[in-house]
Formats: C-alpha cells, sequence, structure tokens
C-alpha cells in the first residue's frame, strides 16, 4: 500500500527509514509519501508539498495517490484533529484523535485522568488565572514544577529553585511566552509536587484496546553537559534504558499504561498510536511525568536504531485494531545513542543557513538523520532550525555506541553548531562501576 508520513524532523528521518524497509512497501512496489520532508527523508520517500494544517487537501491527496496509510509524525496535527478528518474519509491512521490527544495536548486533562484511574503522578494545581497560580504554590515546597497546559515544543516546563523564580516563571506563562499558535498554551498552568528520582521514557502501542510494549529510552532535555541549562526538545538519548529493569517495565505497564487506556476507553476517547510514556523513577515505584501522543525526538532515532520487526506492519495493526494478532516488536540487543548537533543559538533563536558537510561521518552501525536542515541554491546542506542533526550509533552498550557516534560527531563540518559532549553519562558512570 502507499503510505504518507507527515512531518520534518529527524524522528520523521528515523521512521522514514524503517518504513522504507517494510514489506508493505518494499514487496508491493507501492510508495512512500511524506509532507514536507527534509533532505535526508528524500532518501527514502517522495517529497510533496502538503499543508498539515489543511485537513481537506490532505484527505484529496490521499484520495488521490491511493494512500493506504497516514502516519502522523509530530504532535500538533494530532491535536489538531487530522487524524478525525482522515479517518471520517476512510483513510486509516496511525495516530490517536483529537479527544484522545489530549493525553499530551493538555496537561490538566492528563493530569485529572490520573486521579480518577488511580494512577501514579504528582501532586498538582490546575490554575487559570495567574493569581491562582501564585496561590497555589503556597500548597508546595521548592523545588516548584511549572508545566504550560498545552503544546510549547518540549520548553513549557519550568523548574523553578525559589519562590522568587516562580513567581516569575508563571508571569512569564500568563503573559504568553509559551504560547503555541496550535494550542492555547499559557491560558492554564499546572503547579505540581517536585519528584525525586531518574527520569526514563517507557513506549508502548496500542489500538485502543489490547497493548503491546514497545521499549525503552532516556532523554537528555537540558541544553548544557551535566544537565544544566534549559530545557530543549532533546540534545540526546539512548536505547534500551538500564535503569527501567524488568521489574519496572512490568510495574509501568500495570499501573500506568494499561489503566490510561482502560480509562481512555472507557471516557469513549479510544487512544490509537503510540503511547511515551515519561516516567521518574521514585523510592514509591514509576510516576508518570507526561504523555506524548507520538514518538520522542530523538527517543525514536534511538528505537528505531534497534527496532528489527516490521514498522509498517505494527502501524497498520494499530489502524486496523487488530494489535493482538500481532506478535511482540523485535529489538536488537544491542545498544543505540543518539547525540544532537543543533545551530548555535538554540534552544534560544537558532543560527540558520550555516554550511554543513557529511563527507567521511558515518562507518559501520552508524546512521546520520537529518532533522532542521535544508539545501541551499547550490545543493549544498545548510542549518534550517534548531536541532540540526542526529548522530546515531549502534553498539555493545552505551560507552561503545557513544563512541561512534562521536567519532562520526568530529567528522561533520557545521562551524555554527555545537553538541553536548556527554550523552549517556549516567549509565556510562554505572557500566564503569
Amino acid at each position: 500500500m502507499n503510505i504518507l508520513l507527515l512531518g520534518s524532523g529527524g524522528r520523521e528521518h528515523a521512521l522514514a527509514w524503517k518504513l522504507a524497509q517494510s514489506r508493505l512497501l518494499s514487496e508491493t512496489g507501492d510508495r512512500l509519501y511524506a509532507a514536507p520532508g527534509n533532505p535526508g527523508i528524500a532518501d527514502h520517500a517522495e517529497l510533496v508539498k502538503i499543508d498539515a494544517g489543511d485537513h481537506a487537501d490532505v484527505v484529496r491527496f490521499c484520495d488521490e495517490k491511493q494512500i493506504g496509510m497516514v502516519v502522523v509524525g509530530p504532535e500538533a496535527p494530532l491535536v489538531d484533529g487530522l487524524a478525525d478528518s482522515l479517518r471520517a474519509a476512510g483513510v486509516r491512521v496511525f495516530g490517536p484523535t483529537a479527544a484522545a490527544a489530549q493525553l499530551e495536548g493538555s496537561k490538566g486533562f492528563t493530569k485529572d485522568l490520573c486521579a480518577r484511574a488511580g494512577i501514579p503522578t504528582a501532586k498538582y494545581v490546575r490554575a487559570s488565572t495567574l493569581q491562582d497560580a501564585l496561590a497555589a504554590l503556597g500548597g508546595f515546597e521548592a523545588p516548584y514544577v511549572l508545566k504550560a497546559d498545552g503544546l510549547a515544543a518540549g520548553k513549557g516546563v519550568i523548574i523553578a529553585e525559589t519562590r522568587a523564580d516562580a513567581e516569575a516563571a508563571l508571569a512569564d506563562m500568563f503573559d504568553g511566552k509559551f504560547v503555541d499558535s496550535a494550542s492555547d498554551t499559557g491560558a492554564e498552568v499546572v503547579v505540581e509536587e517536585f519528584l525525586k528520582g531518574e527520569e526514563a521514557s517507557f513506549f508502548a502501542l496500542t489500538d485502543g484496546a489490547s497493548i503491546m510494549a514497545f521499549g525503552t529510552a532516556q532523554d537528555h532535555k537540558r541544553v548544557g553537559e551535566g544537565d544544566t541549562g534549559p530545557n530543549t526538545g532533546g540534545m540526546g538519548a539512548y536505547s534500551p534504558a538500564p535503569v527501567l529493569d524488568a521489574m519496572r517495565r512490568g510495574e509501568a505497564l500495570e499501573r500506568i499504561i494499561a489503566p490510561t487506556v482502560r480509562a481512555m476507553a472507557d471516557a469513549g476517547m479510544p487512544y490509537s498510536g503510540v503511547l511515551y510514556a515519561g516516567l521518574m523513577l521514585t523510592d514509591e515505584g514509576p510516576k508518570l511525568i507526561e504523555y506524548n501522543c507520538r514518538f520522542g525526538d530523538p527517543e525514536c532515532q534511538v528505537l528505531m536504531m534497534r527496532l528489527q520487526s516490521d514498522l509498517g506492519e505494527l502501524m497498520l495493526a494499530c489502524a486496523e485494531n487488530r494489535l493482538s494478532r500481532s506478535e511482540a516488536a523485535r529489538f536488537s540487543a544491542e545498544t543505540a545513542l543518539t547525540v544532537v548537533m543543533a545551530a548555535d543559538g538554540y534552544p534560544g533563536t537558532p543560527k540558520k543557513g550555516g554550511s554543513i558537510r557529511l563527507d567521511g561521518a558515518g562507518g559501520e552501525e552508524v546512521k546520520i538523520f537529518h532533522a532542521g536542515i535544508a539545501r541551499d541554491e547550490h545543493g549544498g546542506l545548510v542549518a534550517n532550525g534548531g536541532r540540526v542533526l542526529n548522530v546515531s550509533a549502534r553498539g555493545a552498550n552505551v560507552t561503545a555506541a557513544r563512541q561512534k557516534a562521536y567519532e562520526a560527531v568530529d567528522a561533520i563540518h557545521f562551524p555554527s553548531g555545537f553538541c553536548r559532549r556527554d550523552i549517556g553519562w549516567r549509565e556510562i558512570a554505572r557500566e564503569a562501576e
């Protein structure tokens, strides 16, 4: 069947790379289309000009090209209801409805669902005015966790060390600092208890009833080494996350993922697609930090580097509500690690237009996924966003994968870019023990 992939980042490049290997395409001669895509995605798919915000245009294209399944990469089109429009037109979709995508689109919605379903998470208060949010601070101790309610490109969470910092951050939030055009971000804020522990990511596929575990990862959100500086969309990741051992994975599935899927179905908004749970591993067990309604970026890249199952088949099983008849996802026992190369200025205003040369970068078990990148008038690669390249490698463990990844990083010519040099540092310290 013909498949349409929506998105343009490193996550979508990794998905395109893996989808191109699916028997849905490789054995049938059907086509993979991507919109808008990027130069790396163009190696695996035909790039087309479609505006994901124009639902009628996407439906028209699907009809014209006889698209059998649409894979929605980023969160904004899902929160905007694109999957609903496609399903109404009879097109299979990998991704949740707008109602189900509230799990990412509204932090308050998710916290309330957790409270009703008894899902372990941090204590919280929802506030729709600055005055209410300031008053809510009195019920918590520093550090304070402040979350803009809607989408904020991974930058809408503030951890304030002092009351003064928290008050200033709340003023920024209600002043529209984190407003996203796709969601009224900043109109409401969630004030949360600070959870102590180590963060990890747990992924599951679901068709609204059946659930399939789909790997673990650990992300590096802060821009600076040693996890310092402001939050970003992610500066690197590795998979699997050994800290999420079999016991913790089982607990997360039983106490967090499964009750969520049941609660969504019971509420008349069954969730279909990938469910990405950000977890805090506390002394009391895993607790939910937040949900995302799509693959993480750059977590997707390390998952795809390890995935041995047919991604297209698994996505189609979710879209057709028959996941229970699919074999469990198979992954390589190796570790995969991704280093994000970002443009100077990120996560603020990134410097665009910087030249990039990849000649000589790579090697065995290394893949460079394109993200915020474009071609100039001469056909050369240039930076065109904040996070520009995802340098990914596989190895026997985190230490080995990281060595290969940084060898590739050092071979890349990108003078107006930077990266963290300590991706995987926690697990490498444990491996050295």
